[in-house]
This record gives structure tokens, C-alpha cells and sequence, in this order.
């Protein structure tokens, strides 16, 4: 059926600032009383301490459950299970995209609240009523639509500082798709995440977040280097979580996220972050779209200068590499993907031409602006 209605939806609640996690109690208080937060080891060595002393004086349960890594449907189907049996009413991510990613389709499988609780600010995936789901090795199987979105999005500015600060610059490569995807899909009118035509507001914050990125994410990336909260990075946060969640999903996405799905059909490229290898997107679309050279030049040098993969060569794969590039197209261009929603027919060959071009190019562009020549991926970091 066609889509005649524009809409816009959002998390019911969303709280950022420094010291925020202390607080992640009493709002989950308001919203159940037997919550099982799902964090892996890691993350949970991390911030368990502080989470754990927030239920407590919310006089909340705690009751943790560990990630087992990839938000696959045999780790979805096993987070039911656990929630079942011990009869929680909300679940809650502690973690990163993939954990919360398995959060929220477990949370709605089991009929129940969910809240996200991201200790990175690498993807837009806290804010969405949607998830990615791949296969167990990896690969990308599907997204799940879920009716309403998060109950709390809650982010401890300083947890996000303190993580690697690679992870940041893998959010803003995830989050500058959001204002090019959002353009292509307000041109041809297609239909976005939210279930509708894109509506004013969602292409607006989508334009939002790349504005904010070109004017902060340099200085904040620099300041995550060393742990600190600055108010630049408070808004890149802001930007590649809150932002870019509205924007991508009421706004719409296109070529660059559909062409991400499509290289994680190359096993080469499973190590990468999900941000990485939609900023190789993000290119690919600019070329399809035949954008400016100035503004394709610009995007590569700021996002070269930001720490992001411009070049083929930073994802594992090569322009000469025929079979590989026919097999991310091939899966970019696949029915039902959001490159339909560029406002023009892109057929797997234009995808495939379009990557083996920005090699050449990147490389060109990198070595006038004097920045550093790409270091080849050879696998997971």
C-alpha cells in the first residue's frame, strides 16, 4: 500500500549529561520494578558498580544477564527465554548497538518495556524502534520494526568519553549518512522507518546533526582523546545518538546504510565498525548521486581528518577486486533495501562502478591535502 501520511516518532524519554548513570534507577523505577539489565563482561566491569548502587537506592532488583556478542535471532530467542523466566517487565541494554539492538527485539518478543543505556555514542541504534539482526557469523539478515520505540534512552556523557575514542569517530561516520540519506529521501518522497512519507521535522534534525558534526566533532574527538566532557562533546554525542536516531528514522535512509549491508556480505569486512563502513557508504552515494567534486572532496578530507575509512583500501577490499565489489552491490541492490529510495533506479553495476571509483580519487584527494596515505585493513582490530 502506498503511504499517504507523514510521521515522526521518538523515544519516550531521553537523558544525557555527565554523571547520568546515577540516575538510571529512579527513572526505571517509573517504568517497572523488576528490570534485567543485558550487558556483556566487559561493559559490565566497567559501569556494574555504579549501576548496580543506582537500583539499590531506587529499591530495584539487580538482576544482569550477559551478551553473548551479536544480535543474531538465536541471541534474541535466548534473552526471551531468560526474561520469561524471571519474569522481568523491563529489559535494559547496558552497552553498545548490537547489545542493544538484541535488547529491543527481545524486549518486544516478550511483550514487556525495554530501555537502552549506551555506554558509547557509536551508532544512532539507542533511539529507534528498530533493530539489526545478522546471522551468527555476522552477516546482515534483517531489520525488525517494532511498534513504539524505546521507553529511556539514557547516556552518561563521561562513560562515552571514557570509552575508546575510536568508537565516537565510528558515530559520527554513522551519524553524516544520516543528513545525505535523509536529502535523497525527501527528493523522491520514499518512505522512511517511522512508517510514512519523511515529515519536515525528521529531514530537519537530520540536517541538524551533520551541522553539528562539521562544527564539533573535530575538538570533541580531540578531547575524548584524554577522557574529558567538553560542550563539544556534549553535542556529538548528542548529535550521532539523539539526532541522527530522529533523523534516520523519520527522515529516511538510502544508498549509504543499504551499501553497509551490502559489504558485511564480504567477510573481510566483519572487524569494522558499523560507522566505518557507512562513511564508505556515505561516499559511494555522493558519487552515485554525481555530487559536486568540491563537495566530494570536501566530505573525504573532513571525514579523512575525523579518522574515518575513505578508501576501499581501509575496509579490506580492493578496486580491482571484480567478484567482491559484485557481491556487496549485488546485496546493496537487493528488493526491499533503502537504496530504492534514492530518487533515481540504481542497479548493481552503478553500485559496483561507484566503489572502484572513490579509490583512486580518495587517495588523490588525501595526498593534495597533504593527510596520510590509507593503511591497509587486514582484519578485526
Amino acid at each position: 500500500m502506498v503511504q499517504t501520511v507523514r510521521t515522526v516518532i521518538s523515544p519516550a524519554r531521553y537523558v544525557q549529561g555527565k554523571g547520568a548513570i546515577h540516575q538510571l534507577g529512579s527513572f526505571l523505577a517509573q517504568l517497572g520494578s523488576t528490570p534485567l539489565i543485558v550487558a556483556d563482561d566487559l561493559v559490565w566491569g566497567l559501569v556494574g558498580h555504579d549501576i548496580e548502587a543506582s537500583l539499590k537506592a531506587a529499591d530495584l532488583p539487580v538482576n544482569r544477564v550477559n551478551f553473548n556478542g551479536i544480535p543474531s535471532a538465536k541471541e534474541v530467542d535466548r534473552l526471551v527465554g531468560i526474561i520469561k523466566e524471571t519474569g522481568s517487565d523491563i529489559a535494559v541494554a547496558v552497552g553498545g548497538g548490537s547489545t542493544i539492538d538484541a535488547v529491543k527485539a527481545s524486549g518486544y518478543l516478550a511483550g514487556i518495556r525495554w530501555a537502552n543505556c549506551p555506554t558509547v555514542a557509536s551508532t544512532d541504534a539507542p533511539t529507534s524502534a528498530l533493530a539489526v539482526i545478522y546471522t551468527e557469523t555476522g552477516e546482515f539478515e534483517e531489520y525488525r520494526f517494532f511498534p513504539r520505540n524505546p521507553d529511556l534512552v539514557l547516556v552518561d556523557s563521561q562513560i562515552v568519553a571514557n570509552a575508546p575514542v575510536s568508537l565516537l569517530i565510528a558515530g559520527v561516520g554513522d551519524a553524516l549518512a544520516t543528513w545525505l540519506e535523509a536529502r535523497a529521501t525527501s527528493r523522491s518522497n520514499s518512505n522512511t522507518m517511522a512508517g510514512g512519507l519523511p515529515t519536515v521535522t525528521g529531514t530537519a534534525l537530520a540536517k541538524l546533526s551533520w551541522d553539528v558534526l562539521w562544527e564539533n566533532a573535530l575538538p570533541a574527538i580531540d578531547a575524548v582523546r584524554d577522557h574529558l566532557v567538553t560542550p563539544a562533546v556534549d553535542r556529538v554525542i548528542e548529535a550521532n545518538t539523539l539526532l541522527s536516531g530522529l533523523g534516520f528514522e523519520s527522515g529516511g535512509l538510502a544508498a549509504a546504510h543499504a551499501i553497509h549491508n551490502g559489504l558485511t556480505a564480504v567477510p573481510g569486512t566483519h572487524g569494522l565498525a558499523h560507522g566505518q563502513k557507512v562513511n564508505i557508504g556515505s561516499i559511494t552515494q555522493l558519487v552515485l548521486e554525481g555530487a559536486p567534486t568540491s563537495d566530494l572532496r570536501e566530505f573525504i578530507e573532513f571525514t579523512t581528518r575525523v579518522g574515518l575509512p575513505t578508501t576501499l583500501t581501509e575496509v579490506g577490499l580492493r578496486a580491482d577486486d571484480a567478484e567482491s565489489l559484485k557481491t556487496v552491490a549485488d546485496a546493496a541492490t537487493v528488493a526491499g533495501e533503502t537504496i530504492h529510495s534514492m530518487p533515481f533506479e540504481v542497479a548493481s553495476g552503478d553500485v559496483a562502478a561507484a566503489l572502484a571509483s572513490i579509490e583512486r580519487f580518495a587517495v588523490t584527494v588525501r595526498a593534495e591535502a597533504k593527510l596520510p596515505a590509507p593503511v591497509p585493513y587486514t582484519g578485526r582490530h
